[in-house]
């Protein structure tokens, strides 16, 4: 018996807090170095949406509302023998301030504006935004 090699779905949520939004970063080996949003991976009967709201409380502790329905990018990392497929949402910050409930993924929460965003990005999150993604539509 072979083992099969299927993509990953990965969920991100960019979280808009006072024309910012939320990024962390990150820590472990996929990804490391670079800022990134609360996300991971979704899991078997779990909806998109769902997902971005829980990874958010898990990663984060924040609440939020006004989620908008994902856009995607597909990434490819064969050095770690990975395929995704990111579903990036957006949502409005409700409630609680930022933490870090899982310091061996992420070393800190920082409000950026979007035309000032850190260096590197998490490689999803670069490739929405050069697909012209933006969380505050005009």
């Amino acid at each position: 018996m072979t083992d099969i090699q299927i993509p990953r779905v990965g969920v991100g949520l960019i979280i808009r807090r006072d024309n910012k939004i939320l990024l962390g970063k990150r820590m472990n080996t996929h990804g490391a170095e670079t800022w990134s949003p609360p996300g991971g991976h979704l899991e078997f009967m779990e909806t998109i949406e769902d997902c971005a709201k829980r990874e958010a409380m898990e990663e984060t502790g924040c609440v939020v509302t006004n989620i908008q329905p994902p856009v995607f990018t597909e990434e490819f990392y064969p050095e770690l023998d990975k395929h995704y497929i990111n579903l990036m949402l957006t949502a409005d910050w409700l409630s609680n301030e930022p933490t870090v409930l899982e310091p061996h993924k992420c070393e800190s929460w920082e409000w950026f504006a979007w035309d000032e965003l850190p260096s590197p990005l998490f490689l999803p999150l670069q490739n929405h935004i050069n697909q012209g993604y933006t969380p505050f539509p005009k």
